[in-house]
Protein backbone atom coordinates (compact mmCIF):
# COMPACT_ATOMS: atom_id res chain seq x y z
CA UNK A 1 0.00 0.00 0.00
CA UNK A 2 1.32 3.44 -0.97
CA UNK A 3 1.58 5.77 2.02
CA UNK A 4 0.49 9.39 1.67
CA UNK A 5 3.52 10.41 3.70
CA UNK A 6 7.05 9.21 3.06
CA UNK A 7 7.46 8.52 6.78
CA UNK A 8 6.44 5.29 8.50
CA UNK A 9 3.64 6.05 10.98
CA UNK A 10 2.08 4.29 13.96
CA UNK A 11 -0.88 3.48 11.71
CA UNK A 12 1.43 1.66 9.27
CA UNK A 13 2.80 -0.50 12.10
CA UNK A 14 -0.68 -1.14 13.52
CA UNK A 15 -1.98 -2.31 10.14
CA UNK A 16 1.06 -4.55 9.60
CA UNK A 17 0.73 -6.13 13.07
CA UNK A 18 -3.03 -6.27 13.36
CA UNK A 19 -3.15 -4.26 16.58
CA UNK A 20 -4.74 -0.93 17.38
CA UNK A 21 -2.82 2.33 16.97
CA UNK A 22 -3.20 3.02 20.69
CA UNK A 23 -1.58 -0.30 21.59
CA UNK A 24 1.32 0.34 19.21
CA UNK A 25 1.75 3.84 20.60
CA UNK A 26 1.77 2.63 24.21
CA UNK A 27 4.42 0.00 23.43
CA UNK A 28 6.74 2.16 21.32
CA UNK A 29 6.55 5.09 23.71
CA UNK A 30 7.36 2.72 26.60
CA UNK A 31 4.51 4.22 28.59
CA UNK A 32 3.74 2.66 32.01
CA UNK A 33 0.66 0.98 30.51
CA UNK A 34 2.94 -1.01 28.18
CA UNK A 35 3.56 -3.40 31.08
CA UNK A 36 -0.07 -4.50 30.72
CA UNK A 37 0.58 -5.62 27.13
CA UNK A 38 1.68 -9.21 26.63
CA UNK A 39 5.42 -9.64 26.16
CA UNK A 40 4.91 -11.44 22.83
CA UNK A 41 2.79 -8.54 21.56
CA UNK A 42 5.38 -5.98 22.62
CA UNK A 43 8.10 -7.98 20.92
CA UNK A 44 6.13 -8.29 17.69
CA UNK A 45 5.34 -4.56 17.58
CA UNK A 46 8.97 -3.58 18.17
CA UNK A 47 10.26 -5.98 15.53
CA UNK A 48 7.75 -4.66 13.00
CA UNK A 49 8.78 -1.08 13.80
CA UNK A 50 12.41 -1.98 13.10
CA UNK A 51 11.48 -3.87 9.93
CA UNK A 52 9.50 -0.92 8.54
CA UNK A 53 12.15 1.64 9.57
CA UNK A 54 9.95 3.55 12.01
CA UNK A 55 11.27 6.61 13.87
CA UNK A 56 9.22 8.62 16.38
CA UNK A 57 7.71 11.87 15.10
CA UNK A 58 9.74 14.47 16.97
CA UNK A 59 7.65 17.29 15.51
CA UNK A 60 4.39 15.85 16.86
CA UNK A 61 6.02 15.16 20.19
CA UNK A 62 7.28 18.75 20.39
CA UNK A 63 3.76 20.05 19.75
CA UNK A 64 2.40 17.96 22.61
CA UNK A 65 5.14 19.05 24.97
CA UNK A 66 5.35 22.62 23.62
CA UNK A 67 9.08 22.04 23.24
CA UNK A 68 11.03 22.21 19.97
CA UNK A 69 14.24 20.61 21.32
CA UNK A 70 16.20 22.88 18.98
CA UNK A 71 18.85 25.50 19.64
CA UNK A 72 19.43 28.00 16.85
CA UNK A 73 23.09 28.65 16.00
CA UNK A 74 23.41 31.84 13.98
CA UNK A 75 26.88 32.31 12.47
CA UNK A 76 28.01 35.46 10.73
CA UNK A 77 29.98 33.56 8.05
CA UNK A 78 30.45 29.80 8.00
CA UNK A 79 33.12 30.08 5.31
CA UNK A 80 35.34 31.72 7.94
CA UNK A 81 37.48 29.00 9.58
CA UNK A 82 37.02 30.85 12.89
CA UNK A 83 33.41 29.63 13.08
CA UNK A 84 33.90 25.90 12.51
CA UNK A 85 35.58 24.91 15.82
CA UNK A 86 32.95 26.90 17.73
CA UNK A 87 30.17 25.03 15.92
CA UNK A 88 31.87 21.71 16.73
CA UNK A 89 31.95 22.66 20.41
CA UNK A 90 28.26 23.64 20.36
CA UNK A 91 27.31 20.33 18.74
CA UNK A 92 29.34 18.40 21.30
CA UNK A 93 27.47 20.15 24.11
CA UNK A 94 23.96 19.81 22.69
CA UNK A 95 24.04 16.21 21.46
CA UNK A 96 24.06 14.48 24.88
CA UNK A 97 21.06 16.61 25.90
CA UNK A 98 19.10 15.53 22.79
CA UNK A 99 18.97 19.06 21.42
CA UNK A 100 19.30 19.64 17.69
CA UNK A 101 21.40 22.63 16.58
CA UNK A 102 19.63 24.61 13.86
CA UNK A 103 22.60 26.09 12.01
CA UNK A 104 22.15 29.18 9.81
CA UNK A 105 24.70 31.35 8.01
CA UNK A 106 24.21 35.12 7.78
CA UNK A 107 27.03 35.44 5.21
CA UNK A 108 28.10 38.76 6.81
CA UNK A 109 24.84 40.36 5.60
CA UNK A 110 22.88 42.45 8.10
CA UNK A 111 19.52 41.94 6.39
CA UNK A 112 20.06 38.18 6.20
CA UNK A 113 21.06 38.13 9.86
CA UNK A 114 17.86 39.93 10.91
CA UNK A 115 15.72 37.73 8.66
CA UNK A 116 17.15 34.54 10.13
CA UNK A 117 16.69 35.81 13.67
CA UNK A 118 13.01 36.47 12.96
CA UNK A 119 12.61 32.96 11.49
CA UNK A 120 14.30 31.47 14.54
CA UNK A 121 11.74 33.13 16.83
CA UNK A 122 8.86 32.05 14.59
CA UNK A 123 10.02 28.42 14.71
CA UNK A 124 10.13 28.50 18.51
CA UNK A 125 13.78 27.65 19.00
CA UNK A 126 14.33 27.20 22.72
CA UNK A 127 17.60 29.09 22.71
CA UNK A 128 19.88 31.08 20.43
CA UNK A 129 23.67 31.00 20.17
CA UNK A 130 25.19 33.72 18.02
CA UNK A 131 28.73 33.49 16.67
CA UNK A 132 29.04 37.23 16.46
CA UNK A 133 30.74 39.95 14.45
CA UNK A 134 30.17 43.60 13.74
CA UNK A 135 26.88 42.90 11.92
CA UNK A 136 25.24 41.95 15.19
CA UNK A 137 25.85 45.20 17.04
CA UNK A 138 23.20 47.28 15.31
CA UNK A 139 20.31 44.83 15.29
CA UNK A 140 17.23 45.78 17.30
CA UNK A 141 15.89 42.23 17.39
CA UNK A 142 17.57 41.59 20.73
CA UNK A 143 14.54 43.17 22.34
CA UNK A 144 12.25 40.68 20.57
CA UNK A 145 14.42 37.80 21.78
CA UNK A 146 14.27 39.12 25.33
CA UNK A 147 10.48 39.67 25.19
CA UNK A 148 9.97 36.06 24.11
CA UNK A 149 12.17 34.91 27.01
CA UNK A 150 14.44 32.97 24.67
CA UNK A 151 17.88 32.46 26.22
CA UNK A 152 20.64 33.90 24.04
CA UNK A 153 24.41 33.54 24.28
CA UNK A 154 26.98 35.46 22.23
CA UNK A 155 30.35 33.96 21.26
CA UNK A 156 32.98 36.49 20.23
CA UNK A 157 31.55 39.69 21.75
CA UNK A 158 30.72 41.22 25.10
CA UNK A 159 27.06 42.23 25.19
CA UNK A 160 26.52 41.90 28.91
CA UNK A 161 25.53 45.58 28.95
CA UNK A 162 22.47 44.44 26.97
CA UNK A 163 21.86 41.60 29.42
CA UNK A 164 23.21 38.96 27.03
CA UNK A 165 25.58 36.26 28.31
CA UNK A 166 28.86 36.59 26.45
CA UNK A 167 31.88 34.40 25.71
CA UNK A 168 35.03 35.81 24.18
CA UNK A 169 38.79 35.70 24.38
CA UNK A 170 40.70 38.29 26.38
CA UNK A 171 41.67 40.30 23.31
CA UNK A 172 43.82 42.84 25.11
CA UNK A 173 45.87 40.10 26.77
CA UNK A 174 46.19 38.36 23.40
CA UNK A 175 47.45 41.49 21.66
CA UNK A 176 50.01 42.02 24.41
CA UNK A 177 51.09 38.38 24.22
CA UNK A 178 51.73 38.62 20.47
CA UNK A 179 53.69 41.86 20.73
CA UNK A 180 55.70 40.62 23.69
CA UNK A 181 56.70 37.48 21.77
CA UNK A 182 58.18 39.51 18.92
CA UNK A 183 59.96 41.88 21.28
CA UNK A 184 61.49 38.96 23.19
CA UNK A 185 62.84 37.67 19.88
CA UNK A 186 64.70 40.95 19.49
CA UNK A 187 62.36 42.68 17.06
CA UNK A 188 61.88 46.42 17.46
CA UNK A 189 60.79 47.54 14.00
CA UNK A 190 57.39 45.83 13.89
CA UNK A 191 54.70 46.48 11.31
CA UNK A 192 51.14 46.07 12.57
CA UNK A 193 47.91 45.35 10.72
CA UNK A 194 44.93 46.32 12.83
CA UNK A 195 41.46 44.84 12.41
CA UNK A 196 38.49 46.56 10.78
CA UNK A 197 37.21 49.62 12.58
CA UNK A 198 33.73 48.14 13.14
CA UNK A 199 34.96 44.85 14.53
CA UNK A 200 34.71 44.49 18.29
CA UNK A 201 38.09 42.76 18.67
CA UNK A 202 40.12 45.52 17.02
CA UNK A 203 40.47 48.10 19.81
CA UNK A 204 41.27 45.76 22.73
CA UNK A 205 43.90 43.89 20.69
CA UNK A 206 45.45 47.21 19.66
CA UNK A 207 45.42 48.36 23.30
CA UNK A 208 47.29 45.19 24.27
CA UNK A 209 49.88 45.74 21.54
CA UNK A 210 50.50 49.30 22.68
CA UNK A 211 50.73 48.27 26.32
CA UNK A 212 53.33 45.58 25.62
CA UNK A 213 55.35 47.99 23.48
CA UNK A 214 55.29 50.66 26.21
CA UNK A 215 56.34 48.15 28.88
CA UNK A 216 59.35 47.15 26.76
CA UNK A 217 60.25 50.72 25.85
CA UNK A 218 59.64 49.92 22.16
CA UNK A 219 58.25 52.59 19.85
CA UNK A 220 55.50 51.77 17.36
CA UNK A 221 56.15 53.40 13.98
CA UNK A 222 52.83 54.97 12.98
CA UNK A 223 53.82 54.69 9.30
CA UNK A 224 53.97 50.92 9.73
CA UNK A 225 50.48 50.66 11.24
CA UNK A 226 47.76 49.64 8.79
CA UNK A 227 44.06 48.96 9.22
CA UNK A 228 41.94 46.39 7.42
CA UNK A 229 38.77 47.69 5.77
CA UNK A 230 35.44 46.39 7.03
CA UNK A 231 35.26 42.71 6.17
CA UNK A 232 32.95 41.75 3.34
CA UNK A 233 33.70 38.01 3.35
CA UNK A 234 36.13 35.47 4.82
CA UNK A 235 38.80 36.19 2.18
CA UNK A 236 38.98 39.91 3.00
CA UNK A 237 41.58 39.39 5.70
CA UNK A 238 43.86 37.41 3.38
CA UNK A 239 43.51 39.98 0.60
CA UNK A 240 44.17 42.76 3.09
CA UNK A 241 47.35 41.09 4.32
CA UNK A 242 48.54 40.62 0.76
CA UNK A 243 47.83 44.26 -0.05
CA UNK A 244 49.47 45.70 3.07
CA UNK A 245 52.60 43.57 2.68
CA UNK A 246 53.20 45.44 -0.58
CA UNK A 247 52.59 48.79 1.13
CA UNK A 248 55.05 47.90 3.90
CA UNK A 249 57.77 47.12 1.42
CA UNK A 250 57.00 50.11 -0.78
CA UNK A 251 57.23 52.46 2.21
CA UNK A 252 60.95 51.92 2.56
CA UNK A 253 60.56 51.85 6.35
CA UNK A 254 62.68 49.16 8.03
CA UNK A 255 60.81 46.29 9.68
CA UNK A 256 61.76 42.79 10.75
CA UNK A 257 58.39 41.49 11.93
CA UNK A 258 54.69 41.86 11.24
CA UNK A 259 51.89 41.47 13.79
CA UNK A 260 48.68 40.63 11.93
CA UNK A 261 45.13 41.06 13.22
CA UNK A 262 44.26 37.40 12.58
CA UNK A 263 45.60 34.25 10.95
CA UNK A 264 44.08 34.83 7.51
CA UNK A 265 45.66 38.28 7.42
CA UNK A 266 48.98 36.73 8.49
CA UNK A 267 48.72 34.20 5.65
CA UNK A 268 48.16 37.06 3.20
CA UNK A 269 51.24 38.84 4.53
CA UNK A 270 53.35 35.70 4.18
CA UNK A 271 52.18 35.35 0.59
CA UNK A 272 53.02 38.98 -0.18
CA UNK A 273 56.46 38.81 1.38
CA UNK A 274 57.21 35.54 -0.39
CA UNK A 275 56.10 36.98 -3.73
CA UNK A 276 58.56 39.83 -3.12
CA UNK A 277 61.43 37.37 -2.69
CA UNK A 278 61.61 37.51 1.10
CA UNK A 279 61.69 34.48 3.37
CA UNK A 280 59.55 33.99 6.47
CA UNK A 281 60.94 33.93 9.14
CA UNK A 282 64.55 34.39 7.92
CA UNK A 283 63.88 37.91 6.60
CA UNK A 284 60.71 38.73 8.51
CA UNK A 285 58.73 37.13 11.32
CA UNK A 286 54.93 37.03 11.16
CA UNK A 287 52.39 36.51 13.99
CA UNK A 288 48.64 35.88 13.60
CA UNK A 289 45.71 35.54 15.96
CA UNK A 290 42.97 32.88 16.48
CA UNK A 291 44.79 29.58 15.69
CA UNK A 292 42.44 28.44 12.94
CA UNK A 293 43.25 25.30 10.96
CA UNK A 294 44.92 27.02 7.95
CA UNK A 295 47.49 28.56 10.30
CA UNK A 296 48.56 25.12 11.49
CA UNK A 297 48.79 23.41 8.09
CA UNK A 298 50.37 26.22 6.05
CA UNK A 299 54.05 26.43 5.16
CA UNK A 300 55.47 27.93 7.22
CA UNK A 301 53.11 27.21 10.08
CA UNK A 302 51.88 30.49 11.56
CA UNK A 303 52.85 31.50 15.08
CA UNK A 304 49.60 32.70 16.56
CA UNK A 305 47.53 33.55 19.61
CA UNK A 306 45.17 30.67 20.26
CA UNK A 307 41.53 31.22 21.13
CA UNK A 308 40.00 28.07 22.70
CA UNK A 309 37.27 28.12 20.05
CA UNK A 310 35.85 24.62 20.52
CA UNK A 311 35.86 25.02 24.28
CA UNK A 312 34.03 28.34 23.96
CA UNK A 313 31.38 26.67 21.77
CA UNK A 314 30.96 23.90 24.33
CA UNK A 315 30.55 26.42 27.13
CA UNK A 316 28.00 28.37 25.05
CA UNK A 317 25.85 25.25 24.69
CA UNK A 318 26.11 24.52 28.43
CA UNK A 319 25.08 28.06 29.33
CA UNK A 320 22.12 27.90 26.94
CA UNK A 321 20.87 24.61 28.38
CA UNK A 322 21.26 25.98 31.91
CA UNK A 323 19.24 29.07 30.95
CA UNK A 324 16.48 26.92 29.45
CA UNK A 325 16.34 24.91 32.67
CA UNK A 326 16.13 28.09 34.75
CA UNK A 327 13.29 29.39 32.60
CA UNK A 328 11.36 26.14 33.06
CA UNK A 329 11.59 26.67 36.79
CA UNK A 330 10.42 30.30 36.42
CA UNK A 331 13.84 31.64 37.35
CA UNK A 332 15.61 34.41 35.50
CA UNK A 333 18.93 33.01 34.23
CA UNK A 334 21.95 35.05 35.35
CA UNK A 335 23.82 37.11 32.76
CA UNK A 336 27.32 35.70 32.50
CA UNK A 337 30.56 36.78 30.88
CA UNK A 338 33.71 34.74 30.36
CA UNK A 339 36.96 36.02 28.89
CA UNK A 340 39.02 33.02 27.86
CA UNK A 341 42.76 33.32 28.46
CA UNK A 342 44.72 33.46 25.18
CA UNK A 343 47.66 31.15 24.52
CA UNK A 344 50.79 31.75 22.45
CA UNK A 345 51.35 28.96 19.91
CA UNK A 346 54.85 29.18 18.46
CA UNK A 347 55.38 27.75 14.98
CA UNK A 348 57.78 28.35 12.11
CA UNK A 349 56.76 31.88 11.07
CA UNK A 350 58.73 33.62 13.85
CA UNK A 351 62.43 33.56 14.68
CA UNK A 352 65.01 35.62 16.53
CA UNK A 353 65.93 38.79 14.69
CA UNK A 354 69.14 38.73 12.72
CA UNK A 355 71.24 41.89 13.11
CA UNK A 356 71.45 42.39 9.35
CA UNK A 357 67.83 41.52 8.65
CA UNK A 358 66.05 44.50 7.16
CA UNK A 359 63.22 43.99 4.67
CA UNK A 360 63.01 47.01 2.38
CA UNK A 361 61.32 47.85 -0.90
CA UNK A 362 62.67 44.89 -2.87
CA UNK A 363 59.19 44.59 -4.34
CA UNK A 364 58.88 45.80 -7.92
CA UNK A 365 55.94 48.19 -8.34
Amino acid sequence: MQRKSGHVTLLDIAQACGYSVSTVSIVLSEAPLSQNVAASTRDRIRKMAIQLGYHPDAYARSLRRRRSQTIAVLAYDLSDPFCIPIVHGIQAGLHPADYLPLLVDAQTQRKLFDSYLKMILERRAEGVIVIASWIFQETNLLEDVEKNQVPIVIVGRDLTHKKVSSLLVDNEAGGALAMRHLIELGHRNIAIVRGPEELFDTEPRWAGVQRAAAEAGAKVDSKLVFQLPNLMDSTSGFEGGLHFSKEMLASGRPFTAVLAFDDLTALGIVRGLTDAGLKVPADCSVVGFDDVLPAAVSTPGITTIRQPLKEMGLMASEWTLQAINSREHSKAPPVKVYKAPPELVVRMSTARRKPASRPTSRLSI
